[in-house]
């Protein structure tokens, strides 16, 4: 068992809310690096705008009908890879610090929500389950950008190389909301067939979600939600806001039936960059983060029931 036992200085939810570590089913990892942003910079502040604004949700979940923090145990990890106080760390010190604590908490059978922090984190997110997961997994990709790119700005590890260093581990991907890329990543889609769904796509095709889904070839899922995959209306906070993203419900209608149809075995929510005197973005993507928790729980709870499949995407 890991010996961190404190919480961070802001709890996702609050102090009074937030779980001890042994009990809880859900670690929040906040890592606020942020080294590669090429445009708007400031998603190193994300995790403490988004566990900030987690304060003032209500607990109860409209969709769920229930308090999800009733059943579920939630612990907020201190932050790790903090460029706001390491600024000298590089790329590579945070995806070796990130995969060995995610390991950690893997091992201690926590379901994981890692916040970032700039997209370039979840490499090294992934490849703590790629360490700890016996069976494959597909990494389902909701974002603006294809982040495919081999290397940007001289760095293999920039965040638009997020899911290409994902990719080259042989690891399956399905991006969604794409609406954004280069040339390059067009031709490595194209020649190598990776499953994409178009934001004009979920625009136009009422049935994009059993696209997205049909495409998933493994029970396993991890999630990796760069925050732009939103409409900007939604979410102007982002560092690279583009026009024609997800709207609130379509997300959380696609996420409800990935959580029921797939073993989600982590998330990670990414790219938030808070703007001055707003909180719309800070408190969309802490909502988000709760319903993840949500979906989770009433997952596992059907598969406690030994409800099939077939039974759980009706719902």
């Amino acid at each position: 068992m890991t010996s961190i036992q404190t919480c961070s200085m802001v709890d996702f939810l609050g102090s009074e809310i937030t779980s001890d570590y042994n009990t809880a089913q859900v670690a929040i990892l906040p890592i606020p690096y942020e080294r590669t942003t090429t445009y708007r910079k400031g998603c190193e502040n994300g995790p403490t705008a988004l566990l900030t604004a987690s304060h003032q949700l209500e607990c109860y979940d409209d969709e769920l009908q229930q308090e999800v923090t009733a059943g579920v145990g939630i612990y907020t990890h201190p932050a790790i890879a903090d460029t706001r106080q390491q600024p000298w760390m590089s790329a590579e010190q945070m995806l070796q610090v990130t995969q060995q604590t995610v390991e950690s908490l893997i091992t201690d059978d926590k379901f994981v929500i890692a916040i970032g922090g700039e997209h370039g984190i979840t490499p090294g997110v992934v490849a703590a389950y790629q360490q700890t997961q016996s069976q494959p997994f597909t990494v389902v990709q909701i974002d603006a950008h294809s982040d495919l790119r081999n290397e940007f700005e001289g760095s293999i590890y920039n965040h638009a190389c997020a899911m290409r260093r994902i990719f080259d581990q042989g690891i399956p991907t399905v991006h969604i909301g794409i609406r954004s890329l280069c040339q390059e990543e067009a031709d490595l889609i194209q020649r190598h067939q990776i499953p994409v769904i178009w934001a004009r796509e979920i625009a136009t095709q009422e049935n994009w979600i059993e696209q997205a889904l049909a495409a998933i070839t493994t029970d396993k899922v991890f999630l990796t939600i760069d925050l732009d995959g939103l409409d900007p209306s939604l979410m102007p906070g982002v560092g690279t806001p583009e026009p024609g993203g997800l709207n609130w419900y379509g997300l959380t209608a696609f996420l409800k039936r990935l959580f029921l149809t797939h073993d989600v075995i982590g998330c990670d929510v990414m790219e938030l960059a808070p703007l001055k005197d707003s909180v719309v973005s800070e408190y969309t993507a802490a909502k988000l983060t709760y319903k993840l928790i949500g979906y989770q729980a009433l997952a596992q709870a059907w598969i406690n029931a030994k409800l099939p499949v077939s039974v759980r995407q009706l719902k």
